[in-house]
Order: C-alpha cells, then structure tokens, then sequence
C-alpha cells in the first residue's frame, strides 16, 4: 500500500451520498416503513417523507430537515421506536405509557435511569396515577430544549431535596440555563454613594398618642 499510494488517483473533489432513498407515509403508528422495518418519527399520520438507508442507520427527513435517525434493522417488520416521539400523544393519553413499547425500548436500551421510577412512583402517589404519569411525560418534554442528560440530572436533585415535582425540576433547569450575573466595578460613580436615609425622626410622632374612640 505504501509503495502504490505514490500512484492512485486523488480522491473525488464531491463524493456521493451511500444511501438507498425511500419515500413512504408516516403510519398510524407514527412509523416509515423502510422497506420492511417501521422507524418512529414525530410526525403526523399521513406524512410523506424521504427516508435515507445507510448500512448501519438510517435517517427520515421531512421538508429538508432531518427528522429523526435510527440504528437500522435488518430483521422483517422490526419496529424502532423512539419515546421522544409519542411525548405530545401521551400527554393526552398518559395511561399508555407503562406498557408502551417505545418505554420498553428505552429501558431495553439503557436510557431510563432508576431516578425515573422513582421520581414515577412519587408524583403518582402524591397526584394519583393519571395525573402522575402526566407529570412525569411533562418533565421528559423538557429533555427536548436541556437535554436528556440535564433533565435526568434535576431529576435526581429534585429527589434529592424530597420533591418529586415537575415545577421544580423545570426551575432548576432554567437555573442551570440563565447565565450568572457577574460584579460591575462602578469605578468613578462611587462618589455619589450615600447612606440609606433614616426614618428615626418619623417616630417621634409617635409619642403620646391616645386611641381615638369612635363613635358608631
């Protein structure tokens, strides 16, 4: 290889892409079917989109935006779900998502942390169960602005500080977001400081003073 590199070509000034396109409708199942396997996307039923196959992932696009992106399967009718995608339906349906297989996937794949179930458990108990599950959909949402890695992480300091409330998870992540004021020197402008002005004269009206009866 050494001694040839001297006498190959050099490479092409533009490549190709290495894909095999596609262009299926979203499903009712919210998937694009590529070519025998089903790929969630969060788009809406009857959607057309253009899907990219490449040999180890694959990538649905919509309108020039990437979309969503899978590992790719090469078993028939295998479905790749991803749980981001169903958030907005179930938070209109949240009894579905204990035994949802978009859930399944995610523990199977190693992304629902121990601090989910319980941070779970807690708000369901203290807001019952539809509710809780609802709570609980509404504090993975927030994953799409911080990241699942900040989320998970106020998850746990929540828990830490015994609240499991998705009110106080979102105020630590916009904690974590809003940047820390730093110290202004005022330089020459310290000249007009003053002391705080003093109301100890005002009680001096104060003194001898009677009750005022009135009279109904």
């Amino acid at each position: 290889m050494i001694a040839e590199r001297e006498h190959l070509l050099p490479l092409a000034a533009e490549g190709f892409d290495l894909a095999s396109r596609h262009a299926p409708t979203v499903d009712a199942s919210s998937c694009a079917r590529v070519p025998t396997d089903f790929y969630s996307t969060p788009l809406a039923v009857g959607t057309k989109v253009e899907v990219k196959a490449y040999a180890s992932y694959v990538e649905v696009w919509h309108r020039a935006r990437l979309v969503a992106r899978h590992e790719r399967r090469f078993e028939r009718y295998q479905k790749v779900l991803e749980l981001d995608h169903y958030l907005d339906a179930l938070v209109k349906k949240p009894g579905a998502l204990a035994g949802s297989t978009a859930l399944e996937q995610c523990r199977a794949q190693g992304r629902w942390p121990a601090c989910y179930d319980e941070f779970w458990d807690r708000i369901k108990e203290r807001q019952g169960k539809q509710k809780g599950t609802r709570g609980m959909i509404e504090a993975l949402i927030l994953g799409r602005e911080a990241g699942p890695g900040r989320v998970r992480e106020a998850v746990e300091e929540a828990l830490r500080l015994g609240s499991a409330e998705v009110s106080l998870v979102r105020f630590l992540l916009q904690s974590e977001m809003r940047p820390a004021a730093e110290p202004v020197e005022v330089g020459v402008l310290r000249e007009y400081d003053r002391p705080q002005p003093s109301v100890a004269g005002y009680d001096q009206l104060l003194i001898n003073l009677a009750p005022v009866e009135v009279v109904q």
